[in-house]
């Protein structure tokens, strides 16, 4: 059976109640979408990223009440070099949804989001370690998987492969 092609068209998806919510309350913030393989991928402007999960959190429509992962993407040499990506979960309505950020190479820094899900702790904590994203008003970013003294962000594509000398 063919895979249908992917929806990025926002007009077509602007009745997902995820998207409906974000731009009722902000047209800016978000800054496109996919539907793709039964899966819903909003791309969330960097300024709004707390205010978003915030928002989609306390929506009584589709509550997304559950953070399951957070997580990175480097697509170096290309950017936007960095995307952060959320995976919420709506526990009572069964619905999925990822949030994305994309973050220039330059300055790879956006809002925590632990003050929305204190569970992204960590999950953050972890992106730093392992890609150098920054997370604004974290309560404890440090590194997590690496020794403190280690040398750069080993899932940065330009990390050496056998590490730095």
């Amino acid at each position: 059976m063919p895979v249908p092609p992917a929806i990025t068209d926002l007009e077509q998806l602007k009745n997902h109640p995820a998207i409906a919510k974000l731009r009722a309350w902000n047209p800016a913030a978000v800054e496109g979408a996919k539907f793709d393989r039964d899966e819903m991928s909003i791309y969330v402007e960097r300024s709004f990223i707390r205010d978003a999960c915030d928002l989609l959190r306390q929506n009584p429509d589709c509550p997304f009440n559950y953070l399951a992962d957070v997580t990175c993407v480097d697509w170096f040499p290309s950017e936007p070099r960095f995307e952060v990506i959320y995976h919420l979960l709506s526990i009572s309505k069964k619905e999925r949804v990822r949030l994305k950020v994309r973050l220039d190479g330059s300055s790879p820094a956006l809002d925590s989001v632990t003050p929305v899900w204190p569970a992204a702790n960590y999950f953050e904590r972890e992106v730093f370690d392992l890609f150098g994203v920054r997370f604004a008003g974290h309560p404890y970013l440090r590194r997590l998987l690496m020794p403190e003294d280690w040398e750069g962000h080993p899932l940065r594509k330009d990390y050496p492969v056998e590490g730095y000398r």
